[in-house]
């Protein structure tokens, strides 16, 4: 029987969500794709049990992580009820709804219909009775915000998620959210956008500023831009990476010899910081505090471990952020 760290709590730091009582760890979880059958169940085990040794208390997934969809969360399922069953009120366990799920008009985008639906085959999969963060993945140009915010709202309601977010929204739409939300009584506890040295678009499209005026809380996906922010592609691209494989997530063609030179340029600022280019990657994103948790994945226990090392410097100073952007920027 697995028996947790009694020292997990020790070195995690932990960020108020907004103006929430829940707290998140600066590194969360993410269950994207490596919780699929065609990885190891032995492997997967292994990398939520080092995660909450680590101190890592919040498990992120959606309706559709695999590979296939629904994979993600039948796995967890098997390990919450062989490992983590007795530490559930320790965990922070976050779904989403929004992608195509099943055939037919109703199994994607956000209808109340599916919206509500895919969170009651989630919680089945996962054999849970409620989930604490319920995210509508996705804006849906379809339906009317109302009905979507109505029925994040009505999981609430219902007891089946304790708070509610939104991801891959703009800034204007997180506003109508939030108000909307707000009307209903539920608060917009979250947003979870795509960040990262080289992804700046929430700065630069001022949804940033727009969560700091509304004391919403922020998690982050790929802030290590689908591997091009490890140390892999420092050399070009490797035999067996995700861009190798001509992924839909990171094609070779955006591989090129300039990026590889800007990249060596980011590492050696990450060397002299005593960190991996990963490393100085999850610190720039939690940076200053405007983000409240960072998403890493992990095809491996030591990965993960490698990745809570960011934790050790948080902290830049004015010429490394002026270094770092003269280089993506360039």
């Amino acid at each position: 029987m697995y028996t947790a760290h009694p020292d997990r709590y020790a070195d995690m730091p932990y960020r108020r969500t907004g103006r929430s009582g829940l707290k998140l760890p600066a590194l969360s979880l993410g269950l994207w794709h490596n919780f699929g059958p065609d990885r190891p169940a032995e492997t997967q085990r292994a990398i939520l049990r080092r995660a909450f040794d680590l101190g890592i208390t919040h498990f992120d997934l959606a309706n559709n992580y695999g590979p296939p969809p629904g994979a993600a969360e039948s796995a967890l399922g098997g390990f919450l009820r062989s490992d983590f069953g007795r530490y559930r009120d320790e965990l922070v366990i976050s779904t989403k709804a929004g992608y195509l799920m099943w055939p037919g008009p109703y199994g994607e985008w956000g209808s109340r219909k599916y919206v509500l639906s895919s969170l009651d085959q989630s919680l089945q999969r996962m054999g849970l009775d409620y989930v604490d963060i319920f995210y509508s993945h996705r804006p849906d140009p379809d339906t009317p915000l109302e009905e979507t915010m109505g029925a994040l709202h009505s999981a609430v309601q219902q007891g089946k998620a304790l708070y509610v977010g939104v991801s891959n929204y703009s800034a204007e739409q997180t506003r109508e959210a939030a108000r909307i939300l707000g009307e209903l009584g539920t608060p917009l506890l979250i947003h979870q956008p795509r960040y990262s040295m080289l992804d700046r678009r929430p700065e630069d499209e001022g949804l940033l500023d727009a969560l700091d005026e509304l004391q919403t809380g922020s998690i982050v996906y790929s802030p290590l831009e689908q591997g091009l922010l490890t140390g892999r592609y420092l050399e070009g691209i490797p035999e067996g990476s995700r861009a190798a494989s001509d992924s839909p997530f990171l094609n070779s063609d955006a591989v090129t010899e300039e990026l590889v030179a800007r990249l060596r340029e980011l590492n050696g600022i990450a060397e002299s910081r005593g960190q991996t280019l990963a490393q100085m990657a999850l610190a720039w994103v939690l940076r200053g505090g405007r983000v409240t948790s960072a998403l890493v994945g992990a095809s491996s226990p030591q990965q993960l471990q490698d990745s809570v090392g960011a934790i050790a410097n948080l902290d830049f100073d004015a010429d490394e952020l002026a270094r770092i952007d003269a280089i993506v920027k360039q």
